[in-house]
């Protein structure tokens, strides 16, 4: 988290000691907010980085001056603006140079960037689902208030390309708990068997 105004913010030297210590088939991703490319490429290719996910205001120029990256997106799910702006990623997506983009993080729609706690309007991705909003774009991830009581849910009726979580299984604002984190993934895996 390379957003220095999170609560769950990780500095270069502290992201640079966490990669070092990864086990193999890790994949690490660096998280920025309305950063610009420039920066995102100097301190990722630093860290040795090579998935980022742009959890801001980012548009499409952003993502393809990031091509050396793999791009994951947040989107916020806000049912007066959600279906435009995911037409609009659509349209970018077809002109066919956002091939660096892989996935979109659907999240609360709420005035802070992720890690709110706030539970996704899940009624209403499902509803977009339906109706075939997703269509012709990267796969979805699940985030935004997702807890070992309700991802079970959210995959079941969504079957997301994956899900994120961090508050949802915290003992403390940034304190994961071991027991939330195993709860969390003994639930997915319930649906997946």
């Amino acid at each position: 988290m390379f957003h220095s105004a999170a609560a769950r913010y990780v500095g270069p030297e502290r992201a640079r000691e966490i990669v070092a210590a990864l086990p193999p088939f890790v994949t690490p991703v660096g998280l920025f907010v309305d950063a610009t490319p420039e920066s995102v490429r100097e301190l990722a290719g630093s860290l040795g980085l090579r998935h980022v996910q742009l959890h801001g205001h980012e548009d499409a120029n952003c993502v393809r001056e990031l091509k050396d990256f793999v791009v994951i997106k947040a989107v916020r799910v806000d049912r007066q603006t959600f279906v435009s702006e995911m037409n609009g990623w659509r349209e970018e997506i077809r002109r066919g140079d956002l091939t660096n983009l892989r996935a979109f993080v659907l999240e609360t729609a709420a005035a802070a960037p992720g890690g709110t706690g706030i539970v996704n309007d899940w009624e209403y991705v499902q509803q977009c689902q339906a109706r075939g909003v997703f269509d012709d774009l990267p796969p979805i991830i699940a985030a935004g208030g997702v807890t070992p009581d309700n991802v079970a849910d959210v995959v079941r009726t969504l079957k997301p390309w994956a899900v994120d979580v961090s508050s949802g299984v915290e003992a403390s604002k940034g304190i994961k708990s071991v027991e939330k984190m195993v709860e969390f993934a003994r639930a997915v895996r319930a649906v997946e068997r």
